[in-house]
């Protein structure tokens, strides 16, 4: 087991490669703008609730303040390839190079049944950004096999740049999927989901607020985690990360950052993220 000092080089990397994930409500734009530096990539997550045009207008707003911003396009609430071909236009018309696309839990509004059937036409429309995410799941997806969640990734592997894990907070479980990962030859770069900071009660509001997003739809699914995540002492992103830190330390893991899910926490995420790097910086 390696030391705490000698996994202090992995976390400054991972702390200082780290996005945060924030949802599309009427007063996120101002909270990223007071809060968040421009070196720090924001995504935008997709609610079937508001439509992806909540998502687009964010992310176009935000880009134009200069951040690097990553729109959820979410496969099943797209109706097919026009409509594609018209938020590919409309994203890099203002610049947008990345893009995170997941499946969603909304029913199919078109022809997208899944991730991999929107990826496909945005192989055929000329792979327009430069980076495409996928979900990754080292928690047991509620509705689909294991084995299926590394299948799929592997049959998206020609049309994504990267993985993006959702949210575990078990460093055993981190381990054990990213060697399964790589041992089935998914080889892509991996971006870490973990929490930032979150109060119990405020994330309880925007549960019930929102309703939707990808984060707040697998706590509400995982009641058990969420219980951990908001209990005093049960969780902290920093004990968490030095826990993980052997595993995403192996050059073989391919663990290039950090997924922050805010849940629109922002000015205590970014805090909280300043406060660790002062702290391992010392």
């Amino acid at each position: 087991m390696r030391n705490k000092a000698s996994l202090t080089p992995t976390l400054l990397r991972l702390l200082d490669s780290v996005r945060y994930e924030v949802l599309p409500t009427a007063s996120t734009e101002d909270k990223v703008l007071a809060h968040v530096p421009r070196d720090v990539t924001v995504t935008v997550t997709a609610s079937p609730s508001k439509g992806l045009d909540a998502t687009l207008d964010l992310a176009e707003r935000l880009a134009g303040h200069g951040y690097t911003v990553v729109p959820h396009i979410a496969a099943r609430m797209v109706t097919g390839r026009a409509e594609l071909a018209e938020i590919c236009g409309r994203l890099t018309g203002k610049g947008i190079t990345r893009v995170f696309v997941p499946g969603g839990d909304a029913d199919p509004a078109g022809d997208y049944a899944d991730a991999l059937a929107l990826l496909l036409d945005l192989t055929e429309l000329g792979r327009p950004f430069e980076q495409v995410g996928i979900t990754g799941y080292p928690e047991s997806h509620p509705t689909i096999h294991d084995d299926l969640t590394v299948q799929a990734m592997w049959d998206k592997r020609h049309y994504a740049t990267h993985v993006v894990s959702n949210l575990t907070f078990d460093p055993a479980v981190i381990r054990d999927w990213v060697h399964r990962l790589r041992g089935r030859g998914v080889t892509m770069p991996l971006l870490l989901g973990i929490p930032g900071p979150v109060d119990r009660t405020k994330l309880l509001t925007m549960a019930t607020k929102i309703g939707v997003g990808e984060s707040t739809r697998f706590l509400a699914k995982h009641k058990g985690t969420f219980a951990r995540l908001a209990a005093p002492g049960g969780f902290t992103g920093e004990r968490f990360l030095e826990q993980c830190a052997p595993t995403l330390a192996e050059p073989t893991s391919l663990v290039e950052g950090l997924h922050v899910f805010t849940f629109n926490q922002i000015a205590e995420t970014e805090a909280w993220r300043q406060g660790l790097l002062g702290r391992l910086r010392g």
